[in-house]
């Protein structure tokens, strides 16, 4: 199961595969790891490898964003692009209280 889900996920609409080649020498132990985990889970490790690779590359861009988010905020702080105080307030007010039951 878990092969057919990531085989699928590298094929376009049309069913065939656009791909490059990488050549991407491991120290001996990742290898074997790498390996072992995929013989574990079934699935070819270089399905493994380019999942971990895009994986990664999805969390970088997620951080980038996040540190120009922040970024733009701090610049943005005490002038008129600043968040409304009363709209900051319940923000704070609903993540604070988010999950929290009357009772």
């Amino acid at each position: 199961m878990a092969e057919i889900h990531a085989t699928i996920l590298w094929h376009n609409e049309t069913g065939t595969v656009n791909m490059k080649n990488f050549h991407l020498p491991l120290p001996d132990q990742t290898y074997a790891d790498l390996r072992a985990e995929a013989e574990r889970a079934q699935v070819p490790a270089t399905t493994l490898a380019r999942e971990a690779i895009d994986a990664w590359l999805r969390q970088q861009w997620r951080n980038a964003r996040h540190e120009a988010i922040a970024a733009y905020a701090a610049e943005m702080a005490g002038t008129a692009f600043d968040l409304d105080p009363d709209l900051e307030a319940a923000g704070i007010d609903h993540l604070l209280n988010a999950g929290k039951v009357a009772g």
